[in-house]
């Protein structure tokens, strides 16, 4: 079953990486990356579905999304 997760996802262009960052502050450590924003969000979406897939294995509770964050 596909799910349709609704994270925030922060993205920015890093000139150290030359990419675009994108990155999803309530799942710790998910983030991808890509030569254009449209190729960050597209990679960041399999990297949330492989998050909550692990979590889910490991036994690890997967955070409800919250929306727009108090500090963004």
């Amino acid at each position: 079953m596909k799910m349709n997760p609704k994270y925030e996802i922060i993205m920015y262009w890093s000139q150290e990486d030359n990419a675009v960052i994108a990155e999803v502050p309530e799942l710790a450590g998910c983030m991808a990356d890509g030569a254009t924003y449209e190729e960050a969000l597209q990679q960041v979406r399999i990297v949330i579905q492989e998050w909550i897939e692990t979590a889910k294995a490991l036994g690890r509770e997967i955070p409800k999304p919250k929306g727009k964050l108090m500090y963004a």
